[in-house]
């Protein structure tokens, strides 16, 4: 059985970083795709970042540059490092995973994961 559970949002002013965290269990360590998706109220869910299982990494546009997805395989850990926050930047953040390889393009289907954490609000003000 798969769980992700997130930990980690918070209040930050513009300019400001947050690292995000993901606990996951259940998944193929050898063959999975792990991805970071935000989503504010009356908009659907756009993917900001995803880490495959052989550790190839990608990153909307929005964020390349501010951040860095990673993954510690010790813990079953999965963060997202968010530097240089915008207030654009403010959203529900959803960790989410499948048990196949990322398709590294973007913008992500978010209807092909099929695992996904209750979600930790980020909120970035002026």
């Amino acid at each position: 059985q798969v769980e992700l559970v997130e930990s980690g949002g918070g209040s930050v002013e513009a300019g400001g970083s947050l690292q995000l965290s993901c606990a996951a269990s259940g998944l193929d360590s050898t063959n999975h795709c792990m991805a970071w998706f935000r989503q504010v109220p009356g908009a659907g869910r756009e993917g900001v970042a995803i880490r495959n299982s052989d550790g190839r990494t990608n990153y909307a546009a929005f964020v390349k540059g501010r951040f860095s997805i990673s993954r510690d395989n010790a813990k079953n850990l999965l963060t997202l490092q968010m530097n240089n926050l915008e207030p654009d930047d403010s959203a529900m953040y959803y960790c989410a995973g499948r048990g196949t390889t990322c398709d590294r393009s973007f913008p992500l289907d978010y209807t092909t994961y099929h695992y996904w954490g209750q979600g930790t609000q980020v909120t970035v003000s002026t």
